[in-house]
């Protein structure tokens, strides 16, 4: 399955029809100008709040789906203190996670290390594995883009002093225990809840 993000809202690409929650609508893939005007129309039309593409061949329909946008890399961080808490920053009123684009010059493993440094002012946080990829879209100067976002989960046992950077619209940085995790993930961006789910919550 593929699940992509449009703000608040999303659009899952699944073999089968997902009967486990509501959709605002199914769609079983049929034509390609049948699914570019669907993405068209989801896009412009706020009132639906999922959409549910279905089809045998899932990796055919996602590399047609991804033809309809530029894409573009990213990468980020889930920090683990060793006392146990979870580094968070605030951006444009919302919790979130330190990330970025990727460099043309490195892979997202330094992306997401640099981003993390950078956005929060830690140095010496080390990944320990690959967590998942989320992507969401977004649209600048009517072109279409489809960012995905590569999770790093890591470790770091230094100083928990941190230095929000602000000229990147990030308001706050702070360490959040899980149970303040659970309060608080539903004010995060829709596209880290699944991450937060089965990264920190999923004991």
């Amino acid at each position: 399955m593929y699940k992509v993000h449009f703000e608040d809202r999303f659009l899952l690409i699944s073999a089968e029809p997902d009967r486990l929650q509501k959709y605002g609508l199914f769609y079983k893939f049929g034509a390609t100008k049948e699914l570019y005007k669907l993405i068209s129309d989801f896009q412009a039309d706020d009132s639906i709040y999922s959409i549910n593409i279905f089809g045998t061949n899932i990796r055919h329909i996602w590399r047609i789906f991804r033809i309809y946008f530029i894409e573009v890399g990213a990468a980020g961080g889930l920090v683990r203190h060793s006392s146990g808490r979870y580094l968070f920053i605030e951006r444009k009123g919302r919790l979130d996670l330190p990330k970025g684009h990727i460099e043309s010059d490195e892979d997202p493993e330094t992306c997401a290390l640099r981003e993390v440094q950078e956005e929060c002012g830690i140095t010496g946080h080390k990944i320990t594995r690959f967590l998942d990829s989320t992507y969401h879209t977004y649209t600048c100067r009517g072109i279409s883009y489809l960012k995905n976002t590569r999770w790093y989960l890591m470790d770091y046992s230094g100083t928990m002093d941190i230095k929000p950077q602000l000229e990147e619209g990030i308001t706050k940085a702070e360490w959040l225990t899980k149970e303040e995790v659970s309060r608080l993930k539903a004010g995060a961006w829709h596209s880290l809840m699944d991450l937060i789910n089965i990264s920190i919550l999923k004991d």
